[in-house]
């Protein structure tokens, strides 16, 4: 069981598909394996989410399994030869109408709706920001630009206008179809690419509902926080999701890259106060895909999404294509360990600002501050569908949280939760055989030792959902 609270996301590929490397990266502290649908077919995802549920058995550990839509495919077509180099001053066509490959004059299209998305002098943005377009006119199917930044320009990279304005929608048809596959082995969250309003989120929520009724299976829903138009509809894409990414690509090229550190701080103090989750995503440890260490940078860039209160970290092309995969999630284990170390906490503070209806929202506070001002070795929360577990998580508070329930699902989803540590337990209809096995079962696996104090909470009758009632101050006899 990882010993740092933050949790990592490790995107698997062909560099982490073999199962003794995969094996290694869940020992190494992956809490959630990321299954990336832009890249193969659908039975690759089947099997590589046999081959994730295989190796969590072998390690003992389970690990959550994120479904990545790729979402509208917003990119320039094939050239002749592989790619051109974009001269500054030139002028270039991105033509809708194109079928032929294109060359250093004109390329077509896959987005067949950006002449109408575009007009004159609106800057186009590719690869990630490298190349920058103004357009110049929009002539039938033509967007007719002016190269502004240069450079070499490949098949099927991406286009971003800046400012945002694209009208894509963020659920396509392939992303429908592949809903279905990623309910077919019932991964845990599911992520939605460039949702812009809570509609979409709402949208694929119900689509994944339904596809995964089947199983009885209703996966969390996770929005990528990638496009302009989503930042003043955050609020409301928080409320239709379970959480967010703040996936700092896409967002940079639309927002400008001197914009994303502050929407970052936001967007995670957002959530945490929504009760959501949050994942921090885009080139974390970037250079290890070629290089055994971290650079600084990257150590700091890791460090202060865990003083933001992140509650995970993600690895993309780092764990699917990288030459390191197994040292990368080992360095990051270590910095999120090390950042959490240093952090200024303030419990107390926090929870005075919150306000409760429920009672079993009202039980996981009071069980984080007994635990808080009495030094408890541990929280221990009997759960069944994780939501005091969540709660829990939403504070900053250095005492490990154990989430304790009967089903696997729940089990898998608190994997994402930061410091909350999930583990299968029988349900008791007795609540005192209960709290013992729940003892024994920590005690066992070495978290509390003889004389150590630990808050425990759970709900009578056992075994409801949302039936937290109940808060007890034990200590090991």
């Amino acid at each position: 069981m990882t010993p740092q609270a933050t949790k990592i996301v490790a995107t698997l590929g062909p560099a982490s598909s073999d199962p003794a490397v995969l094996d290694r990266m869940i020992a190494a502290g992956v809490d959630v394996v990321r299954l990336n649908f832009s890249h193969g077919k659908a039975e690759d995802h089947v099997q590589r989410a046999a081959l994730v549920r295989e190796a969590a058995a072998r390690v003992g550990q389970e690990v959550a399994i994120m479904a990545d839509l790729q979402g509208p495919k917003i990119r320039v077509g094939k050239f002749e030869q592989g790619k051109v180099m974009l001269v500054p001053g030139q002028p270039f066509v991105l033509d809708a109408a194109r079928t032929e490959p294109g060359n250093v004059e004109v390329v077509g299209l896959d987005y067949k709706e950006l002449p109408r998305d575009v007009r004159p002098g609106d800057t186009l943005l590719l690869n990630d920001g490298l190349l920058k377009l103004v357009v110049d006119s929009v002539v039938g199917e033509q967007v007719r630009t002016v190269v502004v930044l240069g450079g070499e320009l490949s098949n099927n990279k991406g286009i971003n206008k800046q400012g945002g304005g694209l009208t894509a929608p963020a659920l396509t048809a392939k992303d429908m179809e592949d809903i279905k596959t990623a309910m077919s082995f019932q991964c845990e969250y599911l992520a939605v690419s460039f949702p812009k309003n809570a509609t979409d989120m709402e949208m694929a929520r119900q689509l994944a509902n339904v596809a995964g009724e089947r199983w009885r299976h209703k996966p969390g829903m996770i929005a990528k926080i990638e496009r302009s138009e989503a930042i003043p509809q955050l609020e409301a894409i928080l409320r239709a999701s379970d959480g967010i990414m703040v996936a700092r690509g896409d967002l940079a090229v639309e927002v400008g890259n001197a914009a994303v550190p502050g929407l970052q701080k936001k967007m995670i103090k957002m959530a945490r106060r929504m009760d959501k989750l949050t994942i921090t995503a885009t080139q974390m440890m970037e250079s290890m895909i070629v290089n055994p260490v971290p650079t600084r940078a990257e150590v700091s860039d890791v460090a202060n999404a865990v003083l933001d209160g992140t509650d995970a970290v993600m690895l993309s092309a780092e764990t699917a294509a990288g030459r390191y995969p197994v040292e990368t999630v080992e360095a990051m284990a270590a910095i999120c360990a090390e950042a959490e170390r240093t952090e200024e906490l303030h419990f107390d503070e926090e929870i005075g600002r919150r306000q409760v209806e429920r009672i079993d929202q009202s039980i996981a506070m009071g069980a984080l501050f007994t635990a808080q001002h009495l030094g408890c070795k541990a929280i221990l929360a009997l759960t069944e569908s994780g939501s005091t577990a969540l709660w829990m998580s939403r504070y900053g508070i250095r005492t490990p949280i154990y989430g304790l329930t009967s089903q696997v699902v729940s089990q898998r989803k608190m994997a994402l939760y930061r410091n909350v540590r999930p583990l299968l337990m029988p349900t008791f209809a007795d609540r005192d055989t209960a709290l013992a096995e729940a003892e024994r079962l920590l005690v066992a696996r070495g978290a509390l030792k003889p004389g150590d104090t630990y808050a425990i909470t759970c709900g009578e009758p056992m075994g409801y959902p949302g039936g937290t009632n109940m808060l007890k101050v034990c200590r090991v006899p």
